[in-house]
């Protein structure tokens, strides 16, 4: 694939932010979970942990890598509580984890709102509203394959970074009238990231 060599050697990745095109591109699927895609994803975590604003997930395309996988961790420091969903149960013991090709397969009527942030748009938080579960279908990086249903934090976490992975951004979800108060700073991290793109691009 090569992408590594354009990622250059240092363990923490840019993060590219609002304005930048690869946020918007629909990912490719991965095709094989190689050495590469697992270095990927073990810079992404270090990424992710690292970042001044610690993240709880993060997509390739945030670093610049258009694939679809994700890594997460929403354990926090104490464990699910019993009455948590299976995939919390699951999941959450074992994060950080990469998910290979995720993908939501159902998700349930019932709704929630919660403000939400995002490594690519620094600073900027807003409401959106989101089923409460979803059913996820994923393969973890030794190649198990899991379909299982998600909710609380997991759940959501899921949903914004599986969005990234089809070019939405979680201001894209805002009510028209929560992005028109946030339109400024959006117009100001575009024309920052005019920066990082190659000259017949911007």
């Amino acid at each position: 694939m090569g992408f590594l060599n354009r990622l250059g050697r240092s363990r923490l990745l840019r993060i590219c932010t609002y304005g930048e095109p690869v946020l918007r591109d629909k990912a490719s699927p991965v095709r094989e979970i190689n050495d590469e895609i697992r270095e990927l994803a073990e810079r992404m975590i270090t990424t992710m942990y690292e970042n001044e604003t610690r993240g709880i997930g993060l997509a390739a395309p945030q670093v610049g890598v258009g694939l679809r996988l994700v890594t997460i961790d929403t354990s926090g420091d104490e464990p699910p509580p019993p009455d948590a969903s299976p995939g919390e149960l699951l999941l959450e013991p074992r994060m950080p984890l990469t998910l290979v090709n995720p993908e939501i397969t159902a998700a349930s009527s019932a709704t929630s709102v919660f403000n939400e942030g995002c490594l690519s748009i620094p600073e900027v938080a807003g409401d959106v509203v989101r089923p409460v579960s979803v059913r996820l279908k994923t393969q973890l990086l030794d190649g198990e394959t899991i379909e299982i249903d998600c909710g609380g934090l997991l759940g959501r976490c899921l949903q914004h970074e599986i969005d990234h992975l089809d070019g939405i951004l979680f201001v894209d979800r805002m009510t028209p009238e929560d992005r028109t108060e946030i339109a400024g700073e959006l117009r100001d991290l575009e024309r920052k990231a005019k920066k990082h793109l190659p000259r017949g691009r911007r």
